[in-house]
């Protein structure tokens, strides 16, 4: 191994334990690390320590002051968006308090961009998205996870982008990290429900074919599914979405 890859790789190790340690709440706000300490705790140099810091510090989940370290910032200053955050705080111990809220900013969010994708997309975009569908069903079908998984986040990224919208194109990541969350975590049936993938249908349909009211009631009925099946625990978030 290089010495390059061998730097990244303690780099990543150390946000690796770091970062969902700080999710999870096991440091609590105003907690103060120091370089030195996370130098002896990780065994990385100074540099590595420091590197791993200024990546916390990007996302707002630690502040570095000279002479005062590294502390711990209030969940509320957090950059929530982060799709890295998202993969640590589903991977805690909130996992089901982080998907109930960002269910309901999808449920916010790509109902409206389902019915601007509909009056905007182009019919070579409203084809490719309901052949893109037409895939992404067959795998539903045939109980293909991890294929099907690959497809319905490409599903929702391409809505979001069609949409003409960059504020909700913007979102693209945050939705793919709640669907792989998803999966990852066994919150999915084997085979999804034919009704959750007839309503996916009825989006790709109404985009091609130009009902934005269509499509934002079938999306908002897709992400109204996925809500009411948190609201019954774990056991009952069965479905696509």
């Amino acid at each position: 191994m290089s010495a390059d890859a061998d730097h990244r790789t303690l780099h990543n190790r150390v946000l690796a334990e770091l970062g969902p340690a700080i999710a999870a709440g096991e440091y609590a706000p105003g907690h103060v690390f120091t370089l030195e300490r996370l130098e002896r705790h990780y065994g990385v140099s100074r540099t590595v320590a420091r590197e791993a810091v200024r990546v916390l510090e990007s996302m707002h989940l630690v502040h570095s002051r000279p002479r005062t370290g590294v502390r711990v910032r209030p969940p509320q200053e957090w950059s929530v968006y982060d799709p890295q955050l998202i993969r640590w705080r589903l991977a805690g111990p909130g996992r089901m308090e982080q998907l109930r809220s960002l269910t309901e900013l999808r449920a916010a969010v790509e109902p409206p961009a389902a019915a601007s994708a509909a009056r905007r997309a182009s019919a070579a975009d409203g084809a490719a998205l309901a052949e893109l569908n037409a895939r992404m069903v067959a795998t539903g079908e045939s109980g293909d996870l991890e294929a099907f998984l690959r497809l319905d986040v490409e599903y929702h990224r391409r809505i979001l982008e069609l949409s003409g919208n960059d504020m909700f194109a913007g979102l693209s990541g945050v939705v793919a990290e709640v669907l792989t969350g998803r999966t990852e975590y066994d919150l999915m049936p084997q085979h999804p429900r034919p009704e959750a993938l007839r309503l996916h249908t009825h989006v790709a349909s109404a985009v091609r074919d130009g009902l934005p009211e269509v499509a934002e009631a079938a999306m908002r009925a897709i992400v109204g599914e996925v809500v009411t099946a948190l609201d019954r625990g774990p056991t009952g978030l069965t479905e696509p979405g």
